[in-house]
């Protein structure tokens, strides 16, 4: 592990300076404030099933957080030489120098078989092909082709519509249940507006590492009202997951309900063209705030589901 420029060998000496520097280290090489995310909705399918929560459930969700740390580490190291060239990324430990190509490819195989061994000994094989399935879309699939086309976005949004189906089914549910698939189909969705968004926000950051951006096909109003499109389909699929849900409280149908109407509402902005005009600082708020009401949405609806199934009953 020589490519640790600080951190390991104050560990060494157990010092709380570099417990503290390795682990900040590894949160940003991992993306941990991302796939905590994809860990949760992991224990979010599992609870649809099982409907209640089990050290299966928390060690199955532990496996997949290991496993989407390792293809977030793998995604760095894919994408070092673009990082250095964008504001947003080149402060990442890979670009920045602080940790070397051959220490992070062991992170992200130790990583990775280590979350593979943990999925399948505590749950089943359908959970571990699925894991890695998703590893294999992220990293071999949705990260080279969006180097190439920036409608990438489409099929790598399958990555996020697969941890809560290794969730479903290491709970002991059916790959092609529609509860499931209904839940799935509203991550997939998610994925889409969330990172038209990024892009709209962070747009020439992204031409300046030189990605096909939709920003050269598309102008900045188009996108809105096509990225609100995708906003009305992601709550518009909500109301999937209890309608093919089974013991689904009616409480909970009218809080989706109510929770879409305020989505839709609540970013439709992005349609005015004449925010358009005002500037990039007041563009920048439009799509910051849409942003973040769509990731919030998709949070409390994802909280509503759990305590759905593990508290309520059916009306």
């Amino acid at each position: 592990m020589a490519g640790l420029s600080y951190g390991l060998t104050d560990i060494k000496t157990f010092g709380i300076a570099g417990v503290k520097n390795a682990m900040e280290l590894f949160s940003e090489l991992a993306k941990v404030k991302i796939t905590a995310f994809v860990a949760m909705s992991t224990s979010v399918g599992y609870i649809l099933y099982a409907e209640t929560i089990t050290w299966q459930m928390l060690i199955v969700t532990f496996g997949v957080f290991l496993m989407a740390c390792g293809s977030s580490v793998i995604n760095e190291i894919q994408e070092r030489e673009r990082d250095k060239l964008m504001d947003r990324t080149k402060g990442r430990p890979i670009p920045s120098g602080r940790i070397s190509v051959q220490s992070a490819s062991v992170i992200a195989l130790l990583l990775a078989a280590g979350a593979g061994l943990i999925i399948y000994i505590s749950s089943n094989i359908t959970a571990l092909a699925l894991s890695f399935l998703a590893l294999i879309w992220y990293n071999a699939v949705y990260t080279p082709l969006k180097r190439i086309n920036a409608l990438a976005i489409i099929p790598g949004s399958l990555i996020g519509a697969i941890p809560p189906v290794i969730g479903y089914t290491a709970a002991g549910g059916g790959l092609f249940d529609l509860q499931i698939l209904s839940l799935a189909l509203f991550f997939f969705i998610w994925q889409i507006p969330h990172f038209w968004l990024l892009l709209l926000l962070h747009s020439k950051d992204y031409e300046k590492a030189g990605f096909p951006v939709l920003t050269s096909n598309f102008s900045e109003s188009q996108l809105g009202r096509i990225t609100f499109v995708w906003i009305v389909a992601l709550a518009v699929s909500s109301l999937f997951i209890p309608f093919y849900s089974v013991n689904f409280s009616i409480y909970s149908f009218m809080a989706f309900l109510l929770l879409s109407i305020w989505l839709i509402f609540d970013t439709k902005n992005i349609l005015k063209t004449y925010f358009y005009d005002k500037g990039a600082r007041v563009k920048r708020v439009l799509f910051k705030e849409a942003f973040i009401k769509v990731n919030l949405f998709v949070l409390v609806i994802t909280v509503i589901i759990s305590i759905s199934k593990l508290f309520l009953t059916e009306i």
